[in-house]
């Protein structure tokens, strides 16, 4: 039986794609094996959203080059964001790599592709891909040139395969695209996320409903009225806003201003008053000035997210903001300001999760590590606990007893649904 070894890196899409190809090389007869020198094929889907990202790409692959040169039956595929139009140059660029296919595209050299590629058993939780690519060209961004523009999935067929998982095993689904909550747009009909989402909520056996990730131009109020009216949807949103300085919203091409965002978290809150709100910010864009930077860590004061995912900048060859701008922040300071925004939002998302502390909430259990068991409840935050039920996929009632800025303890009040 041939064997195979995946290494992913990057999104959620990502995510979802290997678990997509995992479903396809076990219906061809392929085996999972954990280290890549004991596999026959190794599949690599990469990230080139940041540098450090396609830096670990690029040493896995100079690992595979010495191990090809051992094993010269050995087979490399790669696939995600690294991989551009041009193969002919990727090929001469990484002669180790045997196949290179487009992100969100099925590998052709597997021949015929099994029609069912669905797991026979899912996790409790899973990802389903909704939209692919995306059409706002923000000026540091390579992923509309690498997934193409907005395509989005018909409704039927996403309903139809939601509640497929949900036969098979699946609790909770989180719908995915680059910039979800396009969804519909140049469907017949023009559905949009909000009607999927109220197509899906009518399944029966599924538990939950998660989404992302967001631009705020596009969050409608028809959105907002199904997350606070939807009972299975989740009342978490990530809403990235990349930058709290309206110069720098401006040349990263994000389409508002620093007032509009505000004004659309107020009418969030105003519309689901228990949201779990996260956002995404990029410190250290080219010619961001210090007083630049402290209107960013003031929005995230004034906001308090429940968690800020924040990066420094690395220029994207290809990207506009590559191409026209210098980047002229030094590294030192890029790191200085990443640095001070994880020591604000350590403190904020402490905080948050304190007002938890007594409370009794409901947890989706996911798995067992180290005599624990963790779940996640509804607004995404992650909870540890002991019991020595078997409690997998089981729906349950915690008692929060202790809190940190990254996960919550506690204890057991129900056995389970």
């Amino acid at each position: 039986m041939p064997e195979y070894h995946i290494f992913t890196i990057g999104c959620q899409m990502n995510q979802s794609e290997a678990e997509r190809l995992e479903t396809i090389l076990g219906r061809k007869g392929y085996f999972p094996v954990d280290e890549p020198d004991q596999a026959d094929l190794v599949l690599l889907i990469s990230c080139a959203v940041r540098q450090s990202a396609e830096e670990r790409i690029t040493n896995r692959l100079a690992i595979l080059k010495k191990l090809k040169a051992q094993r010269p039956a050995l087979k490399v595929a790669l696939t995600g964001c690294m991989v551009g139009e041009d193969i002919a140059a990727m090929k001469k660029q990484y002669p180790m790599v045997d196949y290179f296919f487009n992100a969100g595209a099925l590998p052709d050299f597997l021949d015929e592709i099994p029609q069912d590629t669905l797991p026979e058993k899912p996790d409790v939780s899973v990802l389903v891909p909704i939209v692919q690519g995306c059409d706002n060209f923000c000026s540091y961004c390579i992923v509309p040139y690498r997934r193409g523009r907005e395509t989005s999935r018909l409704l039927d067929e996403l309903t139809a395969e939601v509640r497929e998982l949900v036969a098979r095993g699946a609790r909770e689904v989180t719908l995915l695209g680059q910039n979800v909550n396009a969804y519909g747009q140049g469907l017949p009909g023009e559905p949009d996320l909000a009607d999927l989402l109220a197509a899906l909520n009518g399944i029966e056996g599924l538990r939950r409903l998660r989404f992302l990730t967001n631009h705020p131009k596009d969050m409608s109020d028809r959105l907002i009225t199904a997350i606070g009216t939807l009972s299975k949807v989740c009342p978490a949103i990530n809403l990235p806003v990349q930058a709290g300085d309206d110069e720098v919203l401006r040349r990263m091409r994000r389409g508002y201003t620093s007032a509009e965002y505000r004004a659309l978290v107020a009418c969030i809150r105003r519309s689901v008053p228990d949201i779990s709100l996260t956002t995404d910010v990029i410190v250290g864009f080219p010619g961001e000035s210090e007083a630049q930077y402290l209107n960013t860590r003031r929005l995230i004061e004034d906001l308090r997210f429940d968690a800020v995912h924040s990066a420094v900048y690395s220029p994207r060859p290809g990207t506009e903001a590559a191409e026209k701008y210098d980047d002229d922040v030094p590294a030192a300071e890029k790191s200085r300001r990443l640095a001070d925004l994880e020591v604000l939002q350590t403190g904020i998302a402490e905080a948050n999760n304190q007002s938890m502390v007594g409370t009794v909430t409901e947890v989706l259990v996911e798995n067992e590590a180290k005599g624990k068991w963790r779940g996640r409840e509804r607004h995404g935050k992650l909870v540890f606990f002991e019991s020595r039920l078997a409690l997998k996929g089981q729906l349950v009632n915690i008692r929060i007893n202790a809190a940190g800025p990254w996960s919550l303890r506690g204890e057991l009040v129900t056995d389970g649904t």
